[in-house]
């Protein structure tokens, strides 16, 4: 099984760290150059594209037998599809990508039809992970419960009820989670949190996404917590 990844560097070394090289039977072409992908991508690659969901386009490149990831926290792989009218796509997988999500035992996936598990599996397999289905929508799950966690806590940092190590700790201790809400959009990025949670309020218009006006500054100058 050759697999070839379509991603930039910080992603391409998570993969890494995830799938390290040296599997029976498996090996691996890393790209960062979309313009090389003609050349190098077969038919018979299983792809993992870190950034199909910006350019839908690139759907119209993979033929219908080809097993291609789609990074997917941020789009739902129907109405990506349906945006390009393709009739016969690609064997569509989502999966999440987001930084230090990715690097985790399991993978959280989601697919565009039921009967593509078994390709699912058999990837997985090879590549010797487990992995969780989710359904097919906006958010996936783990990044829409994480970046929904930190907005709320832009909410209380923002109305001064605490510092940002208060609510980290807080959450920790009360909830037990193994990181607070500030750590985890720091390890995730900024850019990131502001762009699942913006996708998963115009999916479902819920006032629990709408993004908190000092995580969205935050988003805008570049900053960190």
């Amino acid at each position: 099984m050759h697999i070839v990844v379509l991603s930039g560097p910080e992603m391409a070394a998570e993969f890494q760290q995830k799938f390290p090289e040296g599997k029976e039977d498996v090996s691996f072409t890393f790209l960062s150059s979309l313009s090389m992908q003609d050349e190098l991508c077969q038919p018979t690659d299983v792809i993992f594209d870190f950034t199909l969901h910006q350019h839908p386009e690139r759907l119209t490149q993979y033929a219908p037998e080809q097993v291609v990831f789609c990074h997917a926290p941020t789009v739902q792989l129907a109405a990506l599809v349906n945006e390009v009218e393709l009739d016969q796509p690609c064997t569509l997988i989502g999966f999440n990508g987001l930084p230090t999500l990715f690097n985790r035992p399991v993978l959280e996936v989601s697919l565009l039809r039921p009967e593509h598990e078994e390709k699912l599996r058999e990837v997985c397999a090879a590549l010797g992970t487990e992995y969780l289905l989710v359904d097919d929508r906006v958010g996936m799950v783990t990044p829409r419960i994480i970046c929904m966690i930190i907005n709320e806590a832009c909410y209380t940092l923002q109305e001064q009820t605490g510092s940002v190590a208060d609510i980290d700790q807080g959450m920790k201790l009360g909830t037990n989670y193994p990181k607070g809400p500030f750590e985890w959009a720091k390890q995730l990025g900024i850019r990131h949190v502001y762009e699942v949670l913006q996708a998963v309020y115009e999916d479902t218009k819920e006032e629990r996404y709408k993004i908190c006006p000092l995580l969205k500054t935050k988003y805008l100058k570049g900053e960190e917590f």
